[in-house]
């Protein structure tokens, strides 16, 4: 699997994170999946199994870094950034390597954006 399908993966788990995939979502990853490369029909059925997915860790730190960013960034696209949705973020950020010190700093970091 490339990176970027790889990506698109995880951040389709993240939207089914507090259990429905919201409109804004749903937008969101229409547009991330058309800027990528990927499929109309590969992103619906990749919805479609959204809650049967297991999280992939990237395999380089830049990877990692790139992954945990574009997590927080579309956790808030629907205009909250709900409970189920950070304690993925905590969780993926822990498999990744990041101490909560950096999460924190990357959390902040995306205030700015």
């Amino acid at each position: 699997m490339t990176t970027a399908i790889e990506h698109f993966h995880n951040l389709v788990s993240l939207s089914a994170a507090d259990g429905k995939i919201e409109e804004a979502e749903r937008v969101a990853l229409s547009k991330i999946a058309y800027d990528r490369g990927i499929p109309m029909d590969r992103m619906n059925v990749m919805l479609s199994k959204a809650n049967e997915y297991v999280y992939l860790i990237p395999q380089n730190m830049v990877d990692r870094e790139k992954q945990l960013e574009e997590m927080i960034s579309f956790a808030k696209v629907d205009g909250t950034f709900c409970e189920s949705e950070l304690n993925l973020i905590k969780t993926v950020s822990e498999r990744l390597g990041f101490s909560k010190q950096e999460l924190d700093q990357f959390i902040k970091a995306s205030e700015g954006r």
